[in-house]
């Protein structure tokens, strides 16, 4: 229960569907120069495991926190890829340790407020379309959704909302929250500045010329549009778009036009993982490379053990270290990491 009406709802229902439930709100590691929620989030948390008379346990995960998703964030930006700490979080935190921890207490199942749904072992699509969170949950396998519940997953926000409302539940009306799995709202360049050393570089075009300045390469992600300095003006008003990184010479490499990887072009994925059996070869897939971003249609290339895929429709924007994520129909099938 991290103190939000997803987990609270979550938590009612299978309270009155039988289940034996106990409120878990996991304490993570949290950067002592950034002021974060955690202590008004648990205690929301706390006042609805009170309102429902279930038992509450604060779980101190802040190592596994800190090595599985902080550590490998800053490692993957300074290296000048752009990590999902989200799918990190769910991989090693609330579906890893938190599971590992739920077993030993003798649960059979853990439960969190995402927004997915679950049959017969496949991770399946949530009735709520702009809620899905199936992006960010392509790590699970079919052993790990025998014990997972999704209470939610076949509710529109809204639908949860009135049943907290129709509950009297303390969070009812809380916001959701935004920002890094857990942390909440902070300034992701301001963290990574504590641990990556800022260097001022250029910005140039397409055509090489310098039009601009950055504040470190590293900290930019492709597609981004903002948080570099546009010192030699056009007459052309349209945005720019970050394109590429060039690391060595600390360049950063923007256009008008956004990017996206062209028809029958190849993404080379790596850390591939499945949800239940593996794709079939030359098969017309959906696919995702960003999290709500429109699907387009791949089709999956193995060679020598080196898995791609490659565009038939639409567009993705490649970038290294991003989740690509596999879709047949209403099945989120798995995925990788671009390489």
């Amino acid at each position: 229960m991290s103190g939000g009406v997803d987990s609270s709802v979550s938590a009612a229902l299978l309270l009155e569907q039988g289940y034996d439930v106990t409120g878990v709100f996991i304490k993570v590691w949290q950067p002592d120069f950034i002021e974060c929620t955690w202590k008004e989030d648990r205690l929301d948390a706390m006042r609805v495991a009170a309102q429902l008379g279930i038992p509450f346990v604060t779980l101190d995960l802040e190592k596994e926190y800190k090595q599985g998703v902080i550590d490998y964030m800053i490692e993957e930006y300074r290296i000048g890829r752009t990590p999902n700490p989200d799918v990190m979080c769910n991989r090693e935190v609330k579906f890893g340790a938190f599971w590992r921890w739920a077993k030993e207490q003798g649960a059979e199942y853990v439960a969190t407020g995402h927004y997915a749904s679950t049959d017969n072992a496949h991770l399946l699509l949530p009735k709520d379309a702009n809620k899905d969170q199936t992006y960010f949950l392509w790590t699970l396998t079919c052993d790990d959704l025998e014990h997972v519940l999704f209470p939610i997953g076949y509710m529109e926000k809204d639908d949860v909302r009135k049943e907290a409302e129709k509950r009297s539940l303390y969070t009812s009306s809380k916001k959701d929250s935004q920002g890094l799995c857990f942390i909440g709202t902070i300034d992701l360049k301001t963290l990574l500045k504590e641990y990556i050393k800022q260097e001022t570089g250029d910005v140039i075009n397409q055509a090489g010329e310098i039009i601009g300045s950055h504040e470190g390469v590293m900290f930019y992600t492709i597609g981004e549009r903002h948080g570099f300095t546009i010192t030699k003006k056009s007459t052309d008003d349209a945005p720019y778009y970050v394109i590429g990184k060039d690391l060595e010479k600390n360049l950063l490499i923007i256009s008008h036009s956004k990017p996206h990887t062209e028809k029958s072009q190849e993404i080379v994925l790596e850390k591939i993982s499945f949800v239940n059996e593996v794709p079939q070869k030359e098969t017309t897939y959906s696919a995702r490379g960003r999290y709500r971003a429109p699907l387009a249609k791949v089709k999956i290339v193995e060679d020598n053990n080196v898995w791609k895929v490659q565009v038939l429709e639409g567009e993705l924007i490649h970038t290294s270290g991003q989740s690509l994520v596999l879709y047949d129909d209403t099945k989120c099938i798995g995925g990788g990491i671009m390489r």
